[in-house]
């Protein structure tokens, strides 16, 4: 039997070490887990006991908003101009998304279609690789580079990698997307760096989509700005906001995008006919979770903060320094140099065998994550304590 969209998709490799670790934990090895972005701490207790109220009245159980119920709309726009200054419109400038996954990837059927193409980092989360594909869009891969030394941003390389891809590109692309803080490569941008990006947009008649993940995981002093903080950017801007990271809602599913009302409105229009919205208690929950525990993201924050220091501490202790990261909950880390013999894939199926370590390959993540793996920080310290002991036993060329 033939198939459409997915004939074109490689091998998911973080399936392969996923594998690996169930296996190994099968056979009674205890596997530290650093391959799966997925949040360990808790949600909001407020949202979890609103969420338990309002599953109770049956008024609840009906069909929702596919874009959201008004007072949801209202929280998200009330935390944007609490938390970056940026006044939005509830009813014409947010529309909630079922995940910033889905959002992107719907989002890319209202702005590609074939014979389009879209600039995309490189590495990249591979949903940004993969959406514009699904919608028959073409992806042009953009360099990223590399972290520079003692941290900054790699603001001037990427700019003028994109720059570059730009001019050689035909036709010309219809969309950038962004993320910053980034993931994988932990790469941070500064607001002056966006208004130089809002200024080319507009110039050239491109939409920016800006999907902002870790807009509240940042550390040592720095914080991530939103593209709409731009004056001007609404005219070409959009962006994904999600309770994922920030609140540690992941499992939930409640994103959202914002910004540009045209853009906005589009995606409203295709998402009336594909969903009825999230679970309305988990929309309630989700209002109650900005509304009363606008300081969560600071708590969440700090435990990435804790266990940030305490795996690059480690890794450096055992010879094998790894930047320090100012925002996401990842680190990015080149393989050693004893060990670069061994693809991304190859090392980290090491990892899980011989360290009892799981981290997710660098190729994973497309073009240029080569030569890299990334460690999640969803372990505790006394685990991450754990891994570096056994990091030391195993890389014995360190």
């Amino acid at each position: 039997m033939e198939f459409r969209r997915i004939n074109g998709l490689p091998p998911y490799v973080f399936a392969e070490i996923d594998a690996l670790k169930l296996a190994a934990r099968r056979a009674g090895r205890d596997v530290v887990d650093f391959a799966f972005g997925n949040p360990d701490i808790p949600s909001p207790e407020v949202a979890v006991e609103k969420l338990a109220e309002a599953v109770h009245n049956p008024r609840n159980h009906r069909y929702s908003a596919s874009r959201g119920i008004p007072k949801l709309r209202q929280a998200v726009a009330a935390l944007y101009q609490r938390r970056f200054g940026v006044d939005l419109d509830p009813e014409t400038e947010v529309v909630t998304t079922i995940g910033a996954k889905e959002g992107l990837s719907h989002l890319m059927w209202v702005l590609l279609g074939p014979g389009d193409s879209a600039l995309v980092p490189s590495p990249s989360y591979p949903i940004h690789i993969y959406a514009p594909l699904f919608a028959g869009a073409e992806v042009r891969h953009v360099r990223l580079g590399e972290v520079p030394e003692g941290g900054g941003d790699t603001s001037e390389v990427f700019f003028g990698n994109l720059m570059e891809a730009w001019e050689s590109a035909w036709p010309k692309p219809r969309v950038v997307i962004l993320s910053f803080p980034h993931n994988p490569t932990t790469a941070c941008v500064d607001l002056a760096w966006m208004q130089r990006i809002v200024d080319f947009a507009r110039e050239h008649g491109i939409v920016l989509v800006h999907d902002f993940a870790y807009a509240d995981i940042a550390f040592d002093g720095y914080r991530p700005p939103s593209i709409l903080e731009v004056p001007g950017a609404k005219e070409c801007a959009v962006e994904l906001y999600s309770m994922t990271k920030s609140f540690s809602m992941a499992g939930w599913r409640v994103a959202f995008l914002v910004g540009n009302p045209q853009i906005v409105a589009a995606l409203t229009k295709l998402k009336s006919y594909l969903d009825y919205g999230t679970f309305q208690p988990i929309q309630i929950a989700a209002i109650v979770a900005m509304n009363e525990a606008p300081e969560y993201p600071a708590a969440v924050n700090e435990v990435y903060r804790s266990r940030r220091d305490a795996l690059c501490d480690g890794l450096s202790r055992i010879g094998w320094p790894v930047e320090r990261p100012r925002g996401t909950m990842f680190l990015w880390a080149p393989i050693p140099e004893p060990y670069r013999e061994l693809s991304s894939l190859e090392f980290a199926r090491f990892l899980v065998e011989e360290a009892e370590v799981a981290v997710s390959p660098g190729e994973g993540f497309g073009p240029g994550g080569e030569g890299h793996v990334r460690f999640a920080l969803i372990e505790n310290e006394q685990r991450i304590s754990q891994a570096v002991r056994n990091l030391r036993r195993t890389l014995t060329k360190l």
